[in-house]
């Protein structure tokens, strides 16, 4: 009797499994659930197909998912396997969310965030996106895997990762590890613990040029304006300095070496997405054994002029970073290579562009002095440039045409004192 029981509910399950694979599967069906989805978003969404899957588990499946941003958002396959326990009360609940052979270019994520921020914007009174649910039973997924997910950032570069996370009841992670598969990172491996009692503070752990990254991490709400805290501390040890500086283009890096840092951050924004842009970090950094691609120290100070190309090794480079956002402003610097020192301040724009100045001293055995030389950081990352500063400039040629037959070094070191002295005039 139980056997037969059994044998009649597992046919039902079956049957009526089939009957909502059909429906999901019909137009009417997709076309619903697209118009749905684009309301949500306020994008145009395409649903290429939609499925019940019954292995490993029974989910919902949706296929060839566009997002029409510019550019768009595509993912090959979204799973979604329900809470069966909550089911069966009658909620709705996403134990396991599955995106696999996902593209996701930043400049779309962008555009998505745009539109739902401008839907909030107006929307109704009352009528806004939902708030996210913090009690237990919310409908975040309990658990999210990302199988071969590329994000592109704005600079064109791609990053294939894998991960998965474990929700908390507040959205949250409690857990996350990544591993990047593909891209400028490569083998690179992330890891996220939280605190027992789904605390405010993360442990951060990650393995990335052949170094680690350690520290701790805290975002935590504000109450009185509605606005989260994050902030943070890092220790960096060992990392190869030209694994984080490759640029887009392909071309070396503009650094390499051994880096140990000590980083805090700290941001402040009206939900989770806007923390990157509002991030804030102070660093101090040493690099061992750096060598500076695509600018000669030494040249620039002999030739007095436009150095482009060659490189130049340090013993040591020191120094300090802060970044707002996506800029980046290097302070001093210390830098030391034999019979060459050299100090400054540079900045790094979004666009990757350079500008700031180095003084440069290079010990000349010919002339029985050293020579020092003030320059301006122009240029880009990815083709950085050096020059003499205006004043400096007019110096030098002053400098050669007072003692000709002294040669470039002499000139050089000439040229500098007087070009301190016109300084005030000629500005720079």
């Amino acid at each position: 009797m139980a056997l037969g029981l059994a044998a009649a509910l597992g046919v039902a399950a079956l049957l009526a499994g089939l009957a909502l694979q059909q429906w999901l599967a019909s137009t009417d069906f997709r076309e619903r659930a697209q118009a749905a989805a684009q309301q949500s978003l306020g994008v145009p969404v395409a649903l290429g197909g939609m499925a019940v899957t019954f292995w490993p588990l029974p989910a919902v499946a949706l296929e060839d998912v566009a997002v029409k941003t510019q550019p768009p958002l595509t993912l090959a396959r979204v799973q979604a396997r329900p809470a069966w326990g909550a089911l069966l009360a009658g909620r709705l609940e996403v134990a396991t969310l599955v995106v696999r052979d996902a593209v996701l270019p930043q400049r779309g994520i962008d555009g998505l965030l745009d539109a739902l921020q401008k839907k909030e914007r107006t929307a109704p009174a009352g009528q806004g996106l939902p708030p996210q649910k913090a009690e237990k039973g919310s409908s975040f997924p309990r658990r999210m895997v990302l199988d071969g997910v590329t994000w592109i950032d704005p600079a064109g570069r791609r990053s294939t990762v894998e991960a998965q996370a474990r929700i908390d009841d507040d959205g949250l992670p409690g857990d996350l590890t990544l591993k990047v598969r593909e891209g400028r990172l490569e083998g690179t491996r992330l890891s996220l613990r939280r605190a027992a009692g789904a605390g405010r503070d993360w442990a951060v752990e990650a393995f990335v040029g052949g170094g680690t990254v350690r520290g701790t991490m805290t975002l935590a709400p504000v109450a009185r304006d509605a606005m989260l805290n994050l902030r943070g501390s890092l220790e960096t040890s060992d990392v190869e300095v030209a694994i984080l500086t490759a640029p887009a283009s392909g071309a070396p890096a503009p650094l390499s070496g051994k880096l140990d840092a000590s980083t805090t951050l700290q941001a402040r924004a009206a939900q989770a997405s806007d923390l990157l842009e509002a991030l804030r970090t102070q660093t101090r950094f040493t690099v061992r054994a750096a060598v500076v691609h695509g600018i000669d120290l030494a040249k620039a100070v002999k030739t007095i002029g436009l150095s482009r190309g060659g490189q130049t090794r340090l013993d040591t480079l020191a120094g300090q970073v802060s970044t707002q956002g996506r800029a980046i402003q290097l302070s001093g610097l210390v830098a030391s290579s034999g019979a060459l020192t050299a100090s400054g301040n540079v900045a790094v724009s979004p666009r990757r562009e350079l500008s700031g100045h180095v003084a440069v001293n290079l010990a000349e055995r010919a002339v029985g002095r050293a020579v020092g030389v003030p320059l301006v950081v122009g240029g880009t990352l990815d083709a950085p440039e050096v020059t003499l500063t205006r004043g400096a400039l007019l110096g030098a040629a002053i400098g050669t045409a007072v003692l000709p037959g002294v040669g470039t070094g002499a000139g050089a070191r000439l040229g500098d004192e007087l070009g301190r002295g016109l300084k005030g005039l000629f500005g720079r």
